[in-house]
């Protein structure tokens, strides 16, 4: 008899050990794997906001497709021109002389392929409207384009964003929730990350700077 409490005396340690164990370290792991899982994805995000900003620069609008937006890639041009300021002299019909007239006279170049401009040799570019983290390769950026009005003026916005629970999809689950409802100047506020906006005029994301910093 003495012998089975003991047993199950040990037992209980054991278990109550590995529960303070995991209470202790299953956060610390939880925040290692999301800051290494985050970083890749936020990678992913602004080879997409080059791209799209690109896109706008030559075409007026952003692309609410990824097919669309790889094509540009594949085959958009970008034409270099250089600014500079010029002047001439015209007969003024209202003061009867000849003044100096100023202006910004703008020069073509020539032509730069916009994926020599924006990845050189790399062809990752091809994959990135695939979410970059093992086990969920097969999942997609959402992304949107839309015109929007502000202040009077149509303005072209977009945004991609990817769910928190498919980042970290094999993870803790009351961790998970938690992320999925961080609000702090220092975390990727709400249930995803998120690049660009529908409402407002931006290309930023909603992570924290620290993710912006050099390698």
């Amino acid at each position: 008899m003495k012998i089975a409490i003991q047993a199950l005396l040990w037992v209980l340690i054991v278990f109550f050990s590995f529960k303070i164990y995991n209470s202790i370290n299953g956060p610390i792991n939880f925040n290692k794997t999301k800051n290494v899982r985050y970083a890749q994805v936020i990678d992913r995000l602004k080879d997409i906001r080059k791209a799209q900003i690109a896109h706008k620069d030559v075409k007026g609008v952003f692309a609410d497709n990824f097919d669309s937006l790889v094509a540009f890639i594949d085959t958009g041009i970008f034409t270099l021109t250089q600014k500079r300021d010029s002047s001439y002299m015209e007969y003024d019909k209202t003061y009867r002389i000849d003044m100096l007239r100023e202006v910004v006279v703008i020069d073509t170049l020539g032509t730069v392929p916009v994926k020599d401009s924006l990845f050189g040799a790399s062809e990752n570019y091809k994959n990135m409207a695939f979410v970059p983290i093992e086990g969920v390769e097969d999942s997609m950026f959402s992304i949107k384009a839309q015109i929007i009005d502000k202040n009077g003026y149509k303005v072209p916005v977009f945004e991609v964003k990817v769910s928190k629970n498919i980042v970290l999809f094999d993870q803790d689950q009351d961790l998970l929730k938690q992320e999925n409802e961080t609000v702090s100047v220092d975390g990727v506020n709400g249930p995803a990350i998120v690049l660009g906006s529908l409402t407002d005029v931006s290309t930023n994301g909603n992570w924290p700077t620290i993710f912006d910093a050099a390698k």
